[in-house]
């Protein structure tokens, strides 16, 4: 993460939500969003190997939108262990009502648990709880190394009125 970067996301938003009716809460969420899988990316991220001589990290952050929603897409390299930790977090997380994530996140905070470990999973509970949704899956590249799709999606302010 470098400044230009956080500055380029930031003006990007600024001119979505002057352009789009985008609600300062909303690009205030997506912003969160792509700033903990980033942090995410940068703690659990590893290299493909491509042959002996040379390793590729690959990761990547989409923020893309249609008429109703915004998704973030990150992908990544991970480890099996990673997954092990991973996967059953995002499970849990899945289950909770949105009032349930706010109040474990909140517990975890106060806690200090998992809130400065390397990849302690505090981020995944603030990424759900400014998520409408979240999604993940890992494809295994071979024995010890999965690649790593999350998605968040966020509804717009103007969907979210309509809803009953």
């Amino acid at each position: 993460m470098t400044q230009t970067l956080i500055t380029a996301m930031t003006e990007a938003l600024e001119k979505e939500a002057q352009n789009n009716d985008l609600a300062m809460g909303t690009s205030t969420n997506i912003f969160t969003i792509f700033i903990e899988l980033s942090q995410n990316m940068m703690n659990y991220a590893k290299a493909k190997e491509q042959d002996e001589t040379n390793a590729q990290s690959q990761g990547l952050i989409v923020v893309g939108k249609d008429s109703e929603r915004y998704f973030i897409h990150s992908q990544n390299i991970v480890t099996k262990a990673d997954k092990d930790k991973i996967a059953p977090l995002l499970k849990q997380i899945q289950t909770m009502s949105r009032e349930e994530i706010k109040k474990a996140y909140r517990k975890l905070r106060k806690s200090g648990k998992n809130t400065h470990a390397k990849g302690g999973g505090i981020g995944f509970y603030e990424v759900a709880k400014r998520s409408s949704s979240i999604d993940y899956e890992f494809t295994p590249i071979n024995s010890e190394k999965y690649y790593f799709h999350f998605i968040a999606t966020v509804q717009t302010n103007k969907t979210k009125r309509r809803a009953p």
